[in-house]
């Protein structure tokens, strides 16, 4: 754990609330799709004097003096993103991924054009158009779904949505899909109506880069992620495009959306792009995917229900109706027990968005703690067991003691090391 001397002697109260989040995601088992461990050393970039300095503008033309240390900095991100993704072109100033979403929206459409992606109720994610947030709110929005059989993405619909409709952007990625993505087929759609293909990779952009997950590249034009999740980065975004959206990309990042971009988190964004690009790397990556199968199957051995069946990347997604609780209730029980998910909704969910029927699991944060095959069965006992207890506090509070124990044999990258 970081010392911190500092903080403990200016403001006590926020010192200790952070030592209590150190040790609450030390003896946790963390299983929230989008959350991981950053390095030590992806820690301690943020945590420098590179928070101090303002940097409008692009290397080598900044509307500050002082950038001689920055600029190095920003390129370095820049050609270890491009290296590590195969991209012409890539962006390392955005906040996030929603306002790199966002800035892909601003280069390429005006308000009221028509976007397409999938439908949030199927795993899309709120900027690829669902209806309360600005990309439904600002362009003509079109969702595609899943099949309901097989709880797959439908191509056949694809296709006939984006013949009747003629969208200009066609979104892919998602926040709650376990299955691999086919970018070619989805660019073959693309061509025929003449839209532009953008992939949304933020939640498997480290399995990308460790080669368990095919890249979006050649064939979509646009790609955006965050830097966290699977990536294993600060919290940030990226984005990155072939040759021809290299400018009306930037332009749209800085100044249309936002001003100087955070310096530190650039940094922490190049040190985790060279953390990516080792085999260490690809060989968690690929821990990741083996670890979400093994949880997979040791749920279903349990008689859980899961979306699709199974997984081809870092998640799996549990439909707790045969089990007779709500998503929010299980995930409830899986919080007291030590176990960290989120309620999330399925395929033409019956039940409503605060209160569905899912729980989304993830393995990238456990394997980030060196965890394998045996602790997935495990996991998958004490959901079982979580489940069963659902309202026996008691009960509950045991799990989490086993489990607590459990993960002191597991140390925290950036908490934790030995």
């Amino acid at each position: 754990m970081s010392e911190l001397a500092a903080l403990r002697v200016v403001d006590p109260e926020v010192h200790d609330l952070i030592r209590q989040e150190e040790a609450r995601q030390d003896l946790s088992i963390r299983l929230i799709a989008s959350e991981n461990y950053a390095s030590r050393a992806v820690m301690e970039a943020t945590g420098t004097v590179l928070t101090n300095k303002y940097s409008e503008g692009y290397a080598g033309k900044r509307y500050y003096e002082g950038q001689e240390f920055i600029d190095p900095i920003e390129e370095l991100a820049i050609a270890r993103a491009k290296a590590l993704f195969g991209a012409a072109h890539a962006n390392v100033q955005p906040y996030s991924g929603s306002p790199a979403n966002q800035a892909v929206y601003l280069a390429l459409l005006a308000p009221g054009e028509t976007v397409m992606g999938l439908g949030l109720p199927s795993g899309g994610h709120l900027t690829h158009g669902w209806r309360v947030n600005f990309s439904g709110i600002q362009y003509r929005s079109i969702q595609y779904g899943l099949r309901r059989d097989t709880h797959r993405l439908d191509l056949d619909q694809v296709r006939d949505l984006a013949r009747k409709e003629r969208p200009k952007l066609i979104w892919t990625g998602a926040s709650a899909y376990p299955r691999t993505w086919d970018f070619a087929a989805f660019a073959e759609i693309a061509r025929e109506v003449g839209a532009v293909l953008a992939a949304d990779i933020a939640h498997f952009a480290g399995l990308v880069a460790g080669g368990e997950h095919p890249s979006p590249f050649p064939h979509a034009e646009i790609v955006t992620t965050t830097t966290h999740k699977t990536l294993r980065g600060p919290r940030g975004g990226m984005i990155l495009t072939t040759a021809g959206y290299a400018r009306a990309i930037d332009r749209a990042v800085f100044p249309g959306l936002q001003g100087g971009p955070h310096n530190h988190t650039t940094a922490a964004i190049a040190v985790a792009l060279r953390e990516a690009a080792t085999e260490g790397f690809r060989t968690y990556a690929k821990q990741i995917v083996a670890n979400s199968r093994a949880l997979a199957a040791a749920l279903l051995e349990r008689g859980f229900s899961l979306v699709t069946g199974g997984s081809d990347n870092h998640l799996n997604l549990i439909d707790m109706t045969s089990k007779e609780l709500s998503g929010k209730e299980a995930s409830t029980a899986f919080q007291k027990a030590g176990l960290e998910t989120n309620s999330n909704a399925i395929p033409f969910d019956p039940r409503k968005p605060f209160d569905p029927s899912g729980v989304r699991v993830g393995t990238a944060a456990v394997t980030s703690r060196g965890m394998e095959r045996d602790a997935m069965v495990r996991i998958a006992g004490w959901m079982d067991a979580a489940i069963i207890a659902a309202n026996d506090d008691t009960r509950l509070a045991r799990i989490r003691e086993e489990v607590r124990e459990f993960c002191r044999g597991f140390p925290c990258p950036g908490i934790r090391e030995s």
